[in-house]
Protein backbone atom coordinates (compact mmCIF):
# COMPACT_ATOMS: atom_id res chain seq x y z
CA UNK A 1 0.00 0.00 0.00
CA UNK A 2 2.11 3.03 -1.41
CA UNK A 3 1.79 6.16 1.00
CA UNK A 4 0.54 9.41 -0.97
CA UNK A 5 0.95 13.10 -0.08
CA UNK A 6 -2.34 13.40 -1.55
CA UNK A 7 -3.94 11.66 1.26
CA UNK A 8 -3.10 14.63 3.58
CA UNK A 9 -4.63 17.01 0.97
CA UNK A 10 -7.90 15.34 0.61
CA UNK A 11 -8.10 14.89 4.48
CA UNK A 12 -7.25 18.77 4.70
CA UNK A 13 -10.20 19.25 1.64
CA UNK A 14 -12.36 17.18 4.12
CA UNK A 15 -12.12 19.10 7.23
CA UNK A 16 -12.30 22.73 5.18
CA UNK A 17 -16.47 22.02 5.18
CA UNK A 18 -16.06 24.96 2.58
CA UNK A 19 -18.77 23.75 0.37
CA UNK A 20 -17.06 23.24 -2.85
CA UNK A 21 -16.47 19.74 -4.63
CA UNK A 22 -13.02 19.15 -5.60
CA UNK A 23 -11.43 18.28 -8.87
CA UNK A 24 -8.73 15.80 -8.87
CA UNK A 25 -6.65 16.58 -11.45
CA UNK A 26 -3.39 14.46 -12.93
CA UNK A 27 -2.09 12.36 -15.90
CA UNK A 28 -3.32 8.78 -16.45
CA UNK A 29 -2.39 6.02 -14.20
CA UNK A 30 -0.48 8.30 -11.43
CA UNK A 31 -3.30 6.88 -8.69
CA UNK A 32 -6.01 9.02 -8.61
CA UNK A 33 -8.69 6.85 -8.61
CA UNK A 34 -6.49 4.60 -5.98
CA UNK A 35 -6.11 7.38 -3.64
CA UNK A 36 -9.89 8.39 -3.75
CA UNK A 37 -10.73 5.23 -2.98
CA UNK A 38 -8.00 4.81 0.02
CA UNK A 39 -9.25 8.34 1.75
CA UNK A 40 -13.05 7.35 1.37
CA UNK A 41 -12.43 3.97 3.52
CA UNK A 42 -10.74 6.07 5.92
CA UNK A 43 -13.21 8.81 6.48
CA UNK A 44 -16.56 7.85 5.12
CA UNK A 45 -19.73 5.42 5.98
CA UNK A 46 -21.31 5.47 2.26
CA UNK A 47 -18.93 5.77 -0.50
CA UNK A 48 -20.69 5.97 -4.19
CA UNK A 49 -18.08 5.64 -6.75
CA UNK A 50 -19.22 6.59 -10.94
CA UNK A 51 -17.17 6.14 -13.38
CA UNK A 52 -18.19 7.10 -17.00
CA UNK A 53 -15.75 5.72 -18.77
CA UNK A 54 -16.03 2.06 -17.48
CA UNK A 55 -19.92 2.89 -17.48
CA UNK A 56 -21.64 5.11 -19.79
CA UNK A 57 -24.90 4.71 -19.00
CA UNK A 58 -24.35 6.17 -15.75
CA UNK A 59 -24.08 9.40 -17.97
CA UNK A 60 -28.25 9.32 -17.99
CA UNK A 61 -28.38 10.04 -14.49
CA UNK A 62 -27.32 14.00 -15.37
CA UNK A 63 -29.37 13.82 -18.72
CA UNK A 64 -32.29 15.48 -16.88
CA UNK A 65 -32.08 18.46 -14.03
CA UNK A 66 -29.33 18.46 -12.41
CA UNK A 67 -30.01 19.67 -8.74
CA UNK A 68 -28.76 17.48 -6.01
CA UNK A 69 -32.12 15.96 -4.96
CA UNK A 70 -33.00 14.78 -8.54
CA UNK A 71 -29.62 13.59 -8.73
CA UNK A 72 -29.06 11.59 -5.47
CA UNK A 73 -32.35 9.95 -6.30
CA UNK A 74 -31.34 9.11 -10.30
CA UNK A 75 -28.43 7.73 -8.70
CA UNK A 76 -30.52 5.43 -6.10
CA UNK A 77 -32.46 4.26 -9.22
CA UNK A 78 -29.74 3.54 -11.41
CA UNK A 79 -26.97 1.86 -8.42
CA UNK A 80 -29.37 -0.26 -6.15
CA UNK A 81 -28.32 -0.48 -2.85
CA UNK A 82 -26.13 2.84 -2.49
CA UNK A 83 -26.79 4.81 0.53
CA UNK A 84 -26.66 8.95 1.04
CA UNK A 85 -25.89 9.21 5.05
CA UNK A 86 -26.24 12.48 5.69
CA UNK A 87 -22.94 14.03 6.37
CA UNK A 88 -21.11 10.66 5.81
CA UNK A 89 -20.97 9.93 2.08
CA UNK A 90 -18.10 10.66 -0.13
CA UNK A 91 -19.59 10.81 -3.71
CA UNK A 92 -16.70 10.22 -6.80
CA UNK A 93 -17.12 11.59 -10.33
CA UNK A 94 -14.33 9.34 -11.91
CA UNK A 95 -13.05 9.89 -15.98
CA UNK A 96 -15.82 13.03 -15.45
CA UNK A 97 -14.70 14.26 -18.85
CA UNK A 98 -17.09 11.79 -20.26
CA UNK A 99 -20.01 13.80 -18.82
CA UNK A 100 -19.76 17.22 -19.23
CA UNK A 101 -23.27 17.55 -17.63
CA UNK A 102 -21.83 15.82 -14.78
CA UNK A 103 -19.17 18.85 -15.19
CA UNK A 104 -22.30 21.16 -15.07
CA UNK A 105 -23.24 19.15 -12.22
CA UNK A 106 -20.66 20.09 -10.02
CA UNK A 107 -21.73 23.67 -9.10
CA UNK A 108 -25.16 21.96 -7.82
CA UNK A 109 -23.92 19.45 -5.79
CA UNK A 110 -21.19 21.09 -4.28
CA UNK A 111 -24.31 23.37 -2.71
CA UNK A 112 -25.53 20.33 -1.14
CA UNK A 113 -23.47 19.86 2.66
CA UNK A 114 -25.02 16.08 3.42
CA UNK A 115 -22.61 14.91 0.63
CA UNK A 116 -19.18 15.69 -0.37
CA UNK A 117 -17.95 15.33 -3.63
CA UNK A 118 -14.57 14.34 -5.47
CA UNK A 119 -14.07 14.44 -9.06
CA UNK A 120 -11.28 13.11 -11.56
CA UNK A 121 -10.56 12.96 -15.19
CA UNK A 122 -7.14 12.22 -16.89
CA UNK A 123 -8.32 14.84 -19.59
CA UNK A 124 -9.81 17.41 -18.06
CA UNK A 125 -6.98 19.19 -19.61
CA UNK A 126 -7.30 18.87 -22.48
CA UNK A 127 -10.18 20.77 -23.05
CA UNK A 128 -12.09 17.91 -24.21
CA UNK A 129 -15.97 17.34 -24.25
CA UNK A 130 -16.26 20.11 -21.59
CA UNK A 131 -19.75 20.79 -20.15
CA UNK A 132 -21.31 23.84 -20.88
CA UNK A 133 -21.24 25.49 -18.09
CA UNK A 134 -18.16 25.10 -16.24
CA UNK A 135 -18.61 25.00 -12.48
CA UNK A 136 -15.96 28.49 -11.85
CA UNK A 137 -16.29 28.90 -8.08
CA UNK A 138 -17.61 25.81 -6.76
CA UNK A 139 -14.68 23.78 -7.09
CA UNK A 140 -11.25 23.26 -5.51
CA UNK A 141 -8.62 21.68 -7.36
CA UNK A 142 -5.92 18.57 -6.37
CA UNK A 143 -3.09 18.59 -8.85
CA UNK A 144 -1.48 14.68 -8.73
CA UNK A 145 1.76 13.23 -10.30
CA UNK A 146 3.17 10.25 -9.92
CA UNK A 147 5.02 9.17 -7.06
CA UNK A 148 7.75 11.75 -5.98
CA UNK A 149 11.09 11.05 -4.84
CA UNK A 150 10.26 11.40 -1.07
CA UNK A 151 7.31 8.93 -1.85
CA UNK A 152 9.11 6.70 -3.53
CA UNK A 153 11.56 6.51 -0.67
CA UNK A 154 8.53 5.74 1.36
CA UNK A 155 7.87 2.80 -0.86
CA UNK A 156 10.92 1.37 -0.23
CA UNK A 157 10.54 1.88 3.14
CA UNK A 158 12.47 4.51 4.25
CA UNK A 159 11.38 6.02 7.13
CA UNK A 160 10.10 9.62 7.07
CA UNK A 161 12.82 10.39 10.42
CA UNK A 162 16.04 9.13 7.90
CA UNK A 163 14.34 11.96 5.18
CA UNK A 164 14.19 14.15 8.21
CA UNK A 165 17.70 13.26 8.97
CA UNK A 166 19.07 13.74 5.09
CA UNK A 167 17.33 17.37 5.48
CA UNK A 168 19.14 18.49 8.64
CA UNK A 169 22.12 18.29 6.62
CA UNK A 170 20.77 20.16 3.60
CA UNK A 171 19.38 22.79 5.88
CA UNK A 172 22.91 23.51 7.76
CA UNK A 173 24.91 23.23 4.40
CA UNK A 174 27.15 20.13 6.23
CA UNK A 175 28.50 16.92 4.42
CA UNK A 176 26.52 13.90 4.48
CA UNK A 177 28.62 10.56 6.10
CA UNK A 178 29.56 8.41 3.36
CA UNK A 179 27.50 6.09 3.98
CA UNK A 180 24.67 7.90 3.97
CA UNK A 181 25.14 9.66 1.11
CA UNK A 182 25.85 6.67 -1.06
CA UNK A 183 22.62 4.84 0.04
CA UNK A 184 21.10 8.14 -1.26
CA UNK A 185 22.77 7.91 -4.35
CA UNK A 186 21.85 4.46 -4.93
CA UNK A 187 18.24 5.24 -4.06
CA UNK A 188 18.05 8.07 -7.00
CA UNK A 189 19.51 6.16 -9.28
CA UNK A 190 16.35 3.69 -8.33
CA UNK A 191 14.09 6.18 -9.06
CA UNK A 192 15.70 7.31 -11.74
CA UNK A 193 15.22 4.34 -14.07
CA UNK A 194 11.71 3.23 -12.41
CA UNK A 195 9.89 6.23 -12.01
CA UNK A 196 6.96 6.73 -9.92
CA UNK A 197 3.89 5.45 -11.60
CA UNK A 198 2.24 3.34 -8.88
CA UNK A 199 1.90 0.57 -11.02
CA UNK A 200 5.81 0.39 -11.96
CA UNK A 201 6.76 0.84 -8.16
CA UNK A 202 4.48 -2.18 -6.80
CA UNK A 203 6.09 -4.55 -9.03
CA UNK A 204 9.63 -3.40 -8.52
CA UNK A 205 9.27 -2.90 -4.22
CA UNK A 206 7.28 -6.57 -4.51
CA UNK A 207 10.87 -8.24 -5.58
CA UNK A 208 13.21 -5.54 -6.98
CA UNK A 209 12.94 -6.78 -10.66
CA UNK A 210 13.95 -4.67 -13.41
CA UNK A 211 12.66 -6.58 -15.69
CA UNK A 212 8.75 -6.51 -14.47
CA UNK A 213 9.14 -2.79 -13.51
CA UNK A 214 10.38 -2.18 -17.58
CA UNK A 215 7.41 -4.53 -18.91
CA UNK A 216 5.00 -2.20 -17.08
CA UNK A 217 6.54 1.02 -17.89
CA UNK A 218 6.33 0.41 -21.26
CA UNK A 219 3.10 -0.43 -21.61
CA UNK A 220 2.12 2.23 -19.94
CA UNK A 221 3.98 4.78 -22.25
CA UNK A 222 1.96 2.77 -25.15
CA UNK A 223 -1.15 3.13 -23.26
CA UNK A 224 -0.11 7.28 -23.15
CA UNK A 225 0.17 6.81 -27.28
CA UNK A 226 -3.25 5.80 -27.27
CA UNK A 227 -4.83 8.16 -25.25
CA UNK A 228 -3.70 10.60 -27.78
CA UNK A 229 -5.40 8.78 -30.25
CA UNK A 230 -8.52 8.75 -28.07
CA UNK A 231 -8.81 12.38 -26.97
CA UNK A 232 -6.90 14.58 -29.08
CA UNK A 233 -8.72 16.01 -32.10
CA UNK A 234 -8.09 14.13 -35.82
CA UNK A 235 -5.72 17.11 -36.75
CA UNK A 236 -3.68 16.78 -33.50
CA UNK A 237 -3.36 13.01 -33.07
CA UNK A 238 -0.04 12.31 -35.45
CA UNK A 239 1.62 15.26 -34.41
CA UNK A 240 1.21 15.21 -31.00
CA UNK A 241 2.39 11.65 -30.70
CA UNK A 242 5.35 12.27 -32.69
CA UNK A 243 5.99 15.22 -30.33
CA UNK A 244 5.85 13.46 -27.40
CA UNK A 245 7.92 10.21 -29.18
CA UNK A 246 10.56 12.98 -29.78
CA UNK A 247 11.20 14.24 -26.33
CA UNK A 248 14.48 11.80 -25.52
CA UNK A 249 15.70 12.76 -29.22
CA UNK A 250 15.40 16.06 -28.35
CA UNK A 251 17.37 15.10 -25.36
CA UNK A 252 20.19 13.60 -26.50
CA UNK A 253 21.29 16.81 -28.47
CA UNK A 254 24.12 18.93 -27.43
CA UNK A 255 21.58 21.72 -27.00
CA UNK A 256 18.48 20.74 -25.58
CA UNK A 257 16.22 23.04 -27.07
CA UNK A 258 12.64 21.78 -28.46
CA UNK A 259 13.64 21.89 -32.13
CA UNK A 260 10.13 21.36 -34.22
CA UNK A 261 12.58 19.94 -37.33
CA UNK A 262 13.71 17.05 -35.15
CA UNK A 263 10.32 15.73 -34.86
CA UNK A 264 9.78 16.17 -38.42
CA UNK A 265 12.44 17.21 -41.09
CA UNK A 266 11.41 21.16 -42.01
CA UNK A 267 9.17 20.91 -38.90
CA UNK A 268 7.80 24.63 -37.75
CA UNK A 269 6.20 25.81 -34.52
CA UNK A 270 3.47 26.36 -37.27
CA UNK A 271 2.29 22.89 -37.53
CA UNK A 272 3.21 21.43 -34.19
CA UNK A 273 3.00 23.96 -31.29
CA UNK A 274 -0.85 23.26 -30.72
CA UNK A 275 0.36 19.46 -30.56
CA UNK A 276 2.93 21.00 -27.92
CA UNK A 277 0.03 22.50 -26.20
CA UNK A 278 -1.65 19.20 -26.17
CA UNK A 279 0.53 16.76 -24.52
CA UNK A 280 1.28 19.31 -21.85
CA UNK A 281 -2.55 20.16 -20.63
CA UNK A 282 -2.73 16.48 -20.54
CA UNK A 283 0.40 16.44 -17.83
CA UNK A 284 2.19 13.94 -19.81
CA UNK A 285 4.88 16.60 -20.15
CA UNK A 286 6.06 19.84 -19.13
CA UNK A 287 7.61 22.68 -20.53
CA UNK A 288 10.78 24.76 -19.56
CA UNK A 289 11.32 28.14 -21.04
CA UNK A 290 14.10 30.08 -21.81
CA UNK A 291 14.51 33.53 -20.35
CA UNK A 292 16.46 36.31 -22.59
CA UNK A 293 17.42 37.89 -18.34
CA UNK A 294 18.10 36.49 -15.38
CA UNK A 295 16.12 39.24 -13.54
CA UNK A 296 12.98 39.24 -11.65
CA UNK A 297 10.39 38.44 -12.31
CA UNK A 298 11.63 35.96 -14.90
CA UNK A 299 8.22 35.53 -16.61
CA UNK A 300 8.72 38.95 -18.29
CA UNK A 301 11.95 37.40 -19.65
CA UNK A 302 10.71 34.26 -21.53
CA UNK A 303 11.84 33.40 -25.08
CA UNK A 304 8.04 31.62 -26.02
CA UNK A 305 9.96 30.01 -28.98
CA UNK A 306 13.15 28.74 -27.50
CA UNK A 307 11.86 25.70 -24.82
CA UNK A 308 12.79 22.60 -23.66
CA UNK A 309 10.16 19.58 -22.76
CA UNK A 310 10.90 17.02 -20.56
CA UNK A 311 8.43 13.88 -18.94
CA UNK A 312 6.27 14.66 -16.48
CA UNK A 313 7.78 11.14 -14.99
CA UNK A 314 11.47 10.15 -15.34
CA UNK A 315 10.87 6.80 -15.42
CA UNK A 316 9.06 7.12 -18.52
CA UNK A 317 11.35 9.12 -20.33
CA UNK A 318 14.04 6.41 -19.33
CA UNK A 319 12.08 3.31 -20.44
CA UNK A 320 11.76 5.03 -24.12
CA UNK A 321 15.30 3.78 -24.43
CA UNK A 322 16.76 0.44 -24.70
CA UNK A 323 17.13 -1.49 -21.40
CA UNK A 324 20.56 -1.54 -21.81
CA UNK A 325 20.49 2.25 -20.79
CA UNK A 326 18.90 0.98 -17.67
CA UNK A 327 21.82 -1.02 -17.13
CA UNK A 328 24.19 1.92 -17.62
CA UNK A 329 22.40 4.17 -15.36
CA UNK A 330 22.67 1.85 -12.29
CA UNK A 331 25.99 1.27 -12.48
CA UNK A 332 27.07 5.12 -13.31
CA UNK A 333 29.59 7.09 -11.94
CA UNK A 334 28.93 10.56 -12.35
CA UNK A 335 32.13 11.60 -12.03
CA UNK A 336 33.61 9.82 -14.89
CA UNK A 337 33.02 8.88 -18.39
CA UNK A 338 30.94 6.18 -18.94
CA UNK A 339 31.98 2.99 -20.94
CA UNK A 340 28.65 2.76 -21.88
CA UNK A 341 27.38 4.25 -25.36
CA UNK A 342 24.11 4.90 -24.62
CA UNK A 343 24.67 6.25 -21.27
CA UNK A 344 27.84 8.48 -22.60
CA UNK A 345 25.39 9.98 -25.35
CA UNK A 346 21.97 10.82 -23.14
CA UNK A 347 23.74 11.70 -19.57
CA UNK A 348 23.38 15.41 -19.84
CA UNK A 349 19.98 15.14 -20.75
CA UNK A 350 18.91 12.61 -18.44
CA UNK A 351 20.11 13.62 -15.18
CA UNK A 352 18.19 17.20 -16.32
CA UNK A 353 15.03 15.83 -16.49
CA UNK A 354 15.93 13.75 -13.58
CA UNK A 355 16.10 17.02 -11.82
CA UNK A 356 12.86 18.71 -13.80
CA UNK A 357 10.71 15.86 -12.48
CA UNK A 358 11.87 16.29 -9.12
CA UNK A 359 11.41 19.93 -9.37
CA UNK A 360 8.06 19.86 -11.14
CA UNK A 361 6.43 17.31 -8.37
CA UNK A 362 8.13 19.76 -5.72
CA UNK A 363 5.46 22.09 -6.80
CA UNK A 364 7.12 24.32 -9.05
CA UNK A 365 4.90 25.02 -12.03
CA UNK A 366 7.10 27.88 -13.52
CA UNK A 367 10.81 26.03 -14.47
CA UNK A 368 13.05 28.22 -16.52
CA UNK A 369 16.43 28.15 -18.13
CA UNK A 370 18.78 30.04 -19.58
CA UNK A 371 20.89 30.03 -22.60
CA UNK A 372 22.80 32.51 -24.84
CA UNK A 373 23.46 31.66 -28.03
CA UNK A 374 26.30 34.35 -28.15
CA UNK A 375 28.06 33.67 -25.24
CA UNK A 376 27.50 30.09 -25.21
CA UNK A 377 26.41 30.83 -21.47
CA UNK A 378 23.93 27.66 -20.18
CA UNK A 379 22.37 27.55 -17.38
CA UNK A 380 20.10 24.17 -17.01
CA UNK A 381 16.97 26.03 -14.33
CA UNK A 382 15.99 29.09 -12.58
CA UNK A 383 13.18 28.80 -10.38
CA UNK A 384 11.59 31.52 -7.92
CA UNK A 385 11.80 31.21 -4.45
CA UNK A 386 10.74 33.54 -1.54
CA UNK A 387 14.34 35.05 -1.55
CA UNK A 388 14.03 35.53 -5.28
CA UNK A 389 15.66 33.86 -8.53
CA UNK A 390 17.35 30.75 -7.49
CA UNK A 391 19.87 29.60 -10.58
CA UNK A 392 20.27 25.73 -10.88
CA UNK A 393 23.16 23.68 -12.81
CA UNK A 394 23.48 20.53 -12.89
CA UNK A 395 26.87 18.74 -13.46
CA UNK A 396 28.50 15.45 -13.67
CA UNK A 397 31.37 14.97 -11.02
CA UNK A 398 33.32 17.84 -10.40
CA UNK A 399 33.18 20.40 -13.97
CA UNK A 400 32.91 23.93 -12.83
CA UNK A 401 29.88 25.72 -12.98
CA UNK A 402 31.24 28.45 -14.80
CA UNK A 403 27.93 30.17 -15.83
CA UNK A 404 26.51 29.93 -12.18
CA UNK A 405 29.42 31.52 -10.79
CA UNK A 406 28.91 34.34 -13.02
CA UNK A 407 24.93 34.83 -12.31
CA UNK A 408 26.36 34.82 -8.56
CA UNK A 409 27.85 37.71 -9.16
CA UNK A 410 24.55 39.72 -9.54
CA UNK A 411 23.72 41.22 -5.89
CA UNK A 412 19.89 40.21 -6.17
CA UNK A 413 20.99 36.94 -6.55
CA UNK A 414 21.43 36.11 -2.95
CA UNK A 415 22.32 31.98 -3.29
CA UNK A 416 22.90 29.32 -6.22
CA UNK A 417 22.62 25.60 -6.23
CA UNK A 418 25.24 23.22 -8.40
CA UNK A 419 23.38 19.57 -8.44
CA UNK A 420 26.08 17.25 -9.25
CA UNK A 421 27.29 13.48 -7.73
CA UNK A 422 29.34 15.41 -4.91
CA UNK A 423 28.57 15.67 -1.03
CA UNK A 424 27.52 19.09 0.55
CA UNK A 425 29.68 21.90 0.13
CA UNK A 426 29.80 25.95 -0.22
CA UNK A 427 31.13 28.17 -1.45
CA UNK A 428 30.21 32.03 -1.21
CA UNK A 429 27.29 31.67 -2.65
CA UNK A 430 27.08 28.88 -4.14
CA UNK A 431 25.66 25.40 -2.71
CA UNK A 432 27.02 22.34 -3.82
CA UNK A 433 24.50 19.47 -3.36
CA UNK A 434 23.95 15.87 -4.30
CA UNK A 435 21.48 15.11 -6.64
CA UNK A 436 18.99 13.66 -4.00
CA UNK A 437 18.84 17.08 -2.04
CA UNK A 438 16.60 18.30 -4.92
CA UNK A 439 13.79 17.25 -2.86
CA UNK A 440 14.31 19.76 -0.87
CA UNK A 441 14.18 22.27 -2.82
Amino acid sequence: MLKRKAMDKLKKWKDQKNNKALIVNGARQVGKTYIVRRFAEECYDSFIELNFLEHPEYMDIFAGALDANTIKIAIRLTMEGCQFIDGKTLLFLDEIQECPNAITALKFLAGDSSVDVVASGSALGMNYKRGTSYPVGYVEYLDMTSLDFREFLWALDVDEDVIENVRQYFEKKEEVPLAIHKKMMEYLLNYMVIGGMPEVVNAFISGRDYYAADEIQRRIYRDYLADIARYAKPDLKIKAESCYKSIPRQLNKDNHKYQFSVVEKKGTARKFESSIDWICNANMAMVVNNVSFVEYPLENHLILDNFRLYTTDIGLLISSYDFSLKNGLLNDIMEDLSDNLVVRTAKGGLYEALVADILYKNGHNQIYFYRNEASTAELEFLIEDKDGIVPIEVKSGRKRAKTLVNLLKKEEIIKGYKLSSQNVGVDGKMITLPLYMAMFL
